[in-house]
């Protein structure tokens, strides 16, 4: 089965290239590297070139940036579609695990365990909580790099075009084909927002948030307490 790797991005000039450097085992054994720009300030783009298989724009939000990188030309060839964000580290063997464990399964999507890295160590047990969630409820955030077979993907239709709780409304929707296959191998995410904005508080804004969106909340609304939480 042939995997792409769409990375939706916004102004990540500081770790896009680490990111794609990471991947590039993953790319010399087939792998598709499809970065999707949302109009990023600086040069990000740039600096995605030369280690991706292709660069596209397409308009803000993570939903329709990943909804664009699936339509590209490699992501149409794909069996397979891993969504990753730009501050986001995969298992050197990620493709690899991917692969035999959809191959071995009658599940048809799943997501990684995540680590969160930064000098609270508070990080480590949200990211702990977090695994544990998920695995309890089916459903998983953009930070454990979501997997899914394209063909199911379509059937899904792709992320509903919304400003925030895309990975939330995803899973929704993903868990009436199939539980998730929920990969015990970690993903390494960045915790600069959490320390930016403070561990605890970043907690309570993001239940918050999660319980707004489920009582009706416009995902839009939510959006902008995500961007401005003080």
């Amino acid at each position: 089965m042939r995997l792409a790797i769409v990375i939706p991005t916004l102004n990540e000039a500081a770790t896009v290239e680490a990111t794609l450097r990471d991947l590039a085992p993953l790319r010399r054994r087939g792998v598709s590297l499809i970065v999707v720009d949302g109009g990023s300030a600086d040069d990000t783009v740039v600096r995605a070139a030369p280690f991706a298989d292709r660069v596209i724009s397409a308009p803000s939000g993570r939903a329709l940036q990943m909804n664009a990188g699936a339509r590209a030309p490699e992501g149409l060839m794909a069996d397979v579609l891993l969504f990753l964000h730009a501050d986001t580290t995969l298992p050197a063997d990620a493709d690899r695990m991917v692969l035999r464990a959809l191959a071995n399964s009658d599940r048809v999507w799943g997501r990684f365990d995540v680590v969160i890295e930064g000098r609270s160590p508070w990080l480590r047990l949200v990211g702990a909580m977090m695994n544990l969630r998920s695995r309890l409820s089916g459903v998983a955030t953009g930070d454990q790099a979501l997997f899914i077979e394209r063909s199911s993907f379509v059937a899904l239709e792709g992320f509903a075009p919304i400003a925030l709780m895309e990975d939330i409304e995803f899973c929704a929707r993903a868990k009436r084909l199939s539980r998730p296959l929920a990969l015990r191998a970690r993903v390494r995410t960045s915790g600069r927002r959490w320390e930016r904005d403070g561990v605890w508080r970043t907690i309570v804004l993001m239940w918050q948030l999660r319980w707004a969106f489920y009582f009706g909340a416009d995902p839009a609304d939510l959006a902008r307490r995500y961007r401005h939480p003080r």
